[in-house]
């Protein structure tokens, strides 16, 4: 095992934005945990369903990356979990470890106060909260910025992905 990948997810996610990266990481050898607001299932938008620990259970130090799909998890997971996913976040900003945020995802490095300066994209329809938060939203399938990598879309995921792994695997 490579290290632990903890990964956000809230009710009704985007179902191919949990399982294509979930999987590709298992692919590289790392270990992905699932958090949610609470323990139990969690249920996708296309009705695909997975396990997830209690983000109040959660050590960020355990991990070496975080990812965070988009649906409308994020916008349920500040709604019932704030507190919880805000101080995760913001560790893994602070600590500079790798961050994948796509489509809705961004919403919780909003809520986390670590967009400033920061030029990333995600779904359109959250471009104008981005730019409010002192982010530089920009339109393009995946973006770069220090330790943080987002997408838009589905489409983009298999870039999103790629760019993501090259930051893990960094020697």
């Amino acid at each position: 095992m490579v290290g632990k990948v903890l990964m956000i997810v809230g009710p009704e996610f985007e179902d191919i934005e949990v399982l294509y990266p979930y999987y590709r990481l298992v692919e590289e050898g790392f270990d992905v945990v699932i958090a949610a607001p609470s323990e139990g299932r969690v249920e996708g938008k296309h009705g695909y369903v997975v396990s997830a620990v209690a983000l109040s259970k959660v050590n960020p130090e355990e991990y070496v990356a975080l990812v965070i799909p988009g649906g409308r998890g994020p916008e349920r997971v500040r709604a019932s979990a704030r507190e919880e996913a805000v101080r995760i976040v913001k560790y893994f900003a602070d600590s500079g470890k790798p961050i994948a945020a796509i489509c809705h995802g961004p919403q919780l490095l909003i809520s986390a106060g670590v967009t400033r300066g920061l030029r990333l994209t995600s779904y359109v329809g959250i471009a104008d909260d981005v730019r409010a938060s002192g982010g530089e939203w920009v339109d393009q399938p995946v973006v770069v910025d220090k330790n943080v990598v987002t997408a838009r879309i589905p489409p983009d995921i298999p870039y999103w992905m790629r760019e993501f792994i090259k930051l893990l695997t960094k020697e």
